[in-house]
């Protein structure tokens, strides 16, 4: 039989693919993925669409360019030109201040408009008196014409804002700025986060620091006096309670310095509303001082205790420039024989002329102990106050002498006016509030500080005493308090020890500072304390000690925790 083959049919039908494939492969194609299987060719309309996409690609990037660069090319041109880019700071909050009790004193206030920090805050402050000079006031971030910080951040000026700048100020943060012509922000960006300030809690109690003020204030305006300070401080650990000067300045209109007037009128104040009194302030100490010389004279052996020295009011010596005249030494008083204990309670200052200078029989430290006994207990010296400005002082001597007077020499009438805290005797109400922290602590002292729970400060210095003698002075200062010259602070709830002290100031002695210092509890000494009245009428010798019984009498009823 024939068979008659069809070219045309087995070129149409069959592949030549199909020919040569060997049906045994067959089952090796995957056939998941279509090994082994025929595909259709691209329809030709498929890549007619394509080349149509990418053509009207092509021609919508080419209008593009043209756009830009040929039809709108100048506007943008300008455009660029006029905005400018800038890195701006983003301000940092600065660290907040509290008080002991976390009451705010100062902090940052942000306008609504300032949510992102775009521009500076302001510095507001504790808003009663009593905290200017304490706090300080802060120079803000200022920028030129052009808009460009060249002061970018808080300076403190004064108080715990310059002591503590370093520490509360922030670290501002950054941001690229893109601004047109008319300084209107068109873009931004952040570089870099800003980081806020530490904040600190002071060891200020406010409720005593406005209450110390306010009797301070009160009393300077009943009585005309140009100014005052008072200082409470732990006698345990140095740290300070209350710290306070009148008059002072408003924190919150330095730091703004909008209020011209205001502040023109602070710098022509003649009563130096920028003095703080406390660390800055020199007084004569008067009669406050001589608890120090009386410790003195017992380690000396100069005078024993229960020894009496007779005060008819008055002690006279030859005059050296006019020798058929004798120079005569007042007493504020005739008090006939007094001890050492009430020469301290009634501030004798012919007992305290005699031990100091010596007089006929009786023997005096003499001005080189009188320099030793002070500086023990550290006056004529700092504290170490953490805040800026505190000043030295002075305890007159001979050298002293020579250099202030041209060479004038040191005599006898100059010893027994050092030695009732005159003469050229200058300390400061933080001196003093240390100093006799010495006397209640029977020696020990820590540096005066005004954060809390510092420990830099926490090492104490050791004075070696004579606890019989020391005790021999606490009694005197507590018999000023029961029968002596500081019976307003004889108070019902709690007991204090105290010397108060008178010192004729000004042109005459016309006028006078008054003082008191002391101690509280009396027969478990917690807290120290001195206050001075600044240059008030020749009679107004007992008003630091009215002004200290309100404190210690608020203290005793609004916060009585520290009498405990």
């Amino acid at each position: 039989m024939k068979f008659h083959i069809n070219h045309n049919r087995i070129k149409k039908d069959i592949d030549p693919d199909e020919i040569f494939l060997d049906s045994k492969n067959l089952p090796n194609f995957n056939t998941q993925q279509f090994e082994g299987r025929l595909e259709k060719a691209i329809p030709k309309y498929s890549v007619s669409l394509i080349g149509l996409l990418f053509l009207g690609i092509s021609f919508i990037f080419i209008w593009q360019v043209v756009n830009l660069q040929i039809i709108k090319g100048e506007a943008y041109f300008k455009k660029s030109e006029n905005n400018t880019l800038m890195k701006q700071p983003i301000f940092a909050d600065r660290g907040l201040i509290y008080d002991r009790n976390g009451i705010l004193l100062s902090w940052n206030t942000w306008g609504k408009e300032d949510i992102n920090k775009l521009s500076s805050p302001t510095r507001s402050y504790y808003p009663f008196p009593g905290f200017g000079l304490l706090l300080g006031y802060v120079s803000a971030p200022a920028r030129d014409s052009s808009g460009n910080y060249w002061q970018d951040n808080f300076i403190g000026k004064d108080g715990v804002e310059s002591f503590y700048n370093n520490s509360l100020t922030g670290v501002n943060g950054e941001r690229i700025t893109e601004t047109d012509v008319k300084g209107i922000i068109q873009s931004e960006n952040v570089i870099l986060p800003p980081k806020s300030g530490k904040n600190i809690t002071l060891s200020i109690d406010s409720k005593i620091e406005k209450k110390m003020y306010d009797s301070i204030s009160s009393m300077a305006k009943s009585v005309s006096f140009m100014g005052g300070a008072g200082v409470i401080m732990d006698i345990k650990t140095g740290e300070v309670l209350a710290i306070t000067s009148y008059p002072e300045y408003d924190s919150n209109v330095l730091s703004l310095g909008s209020d011209s007037k205001t502040i023109n009128g602070y710098f022509s104040d003649k009563n130096k509303v920028f003095l703080n009194r406390a660390i800055s302030g020199l007084y004569s100490p008067g009669s406050s001082i001589k608890p120090f010389l009386a410790y003195g004279a017992l380690i000396e052996n100069i005078i024993s205790p229960l020894k009496t020295i007779f005060s008819n009011g008055s002690i006279s010596i030859p005059n050296p420039y006019f020798p058929d005249k004798k120079s005569v030494f007042k007493d504020h008083g005739t008090f006939g024989n007094v001890d050492m204990r009430k020469a301290l309670a009634i501030s004798s200052d012919v007992y305290f002329y005699e031990i100091g200078g010596g007089f006929e029989s009786q023997k005096g430290l003499g001005i080189i102990n009188i320099d030793k006994y002070s500086r023990m207990f550290g006056i004529g010296e700092k504290t170490g106050i953490d805040l800026n400005g505190e000043k030295v002082g002075t305890i007159p001597t001979p050298e002293w002498k020579t250099k202030t007077f041209n060479g004038d020499i040191w005599r006898i009438g100059d010893t027994y006016n050092t030695a009732i805290g005159q003469y050229g005797f200058q300390v400061t109400p933080i001196q003093m509030a240390h100093a006799v922290a010495g006397i209640a602590n029977m020696g020990t002292t820590y540096t005066p500080h005004i954060i809390l729970g510092d420990k830099n400060f926490s090492i104490p210095e050791i004075i070696r005493v004579n606890t019989d003698n020391m005790k021999i002075i606490q009694e005197g200062m507590r018999m000023a308090v029961t029968e002596g010259t500081a019976t307003a602070l004889n108070l019902p709830n709690v007991l204090v020890a105290a010397k108060s002290g008178t010192a004729q100031v000004g042109l005459g002695n016309t006028n006078t500072n008054s003082w008191i210092i002391g101690f509280f509890p009396y027969d478990n000494p917690k807290y120290s304390f001195a206050l001075v009245m600044e240059r008030g009428p020749k009679a107004a010798s007992g008003n630091a000690t009215r002004v200290m019984s309100e404190v210690i009498d608020y203290m005793s009823v609004y916060t009585p925790e520290y009498l405990k």
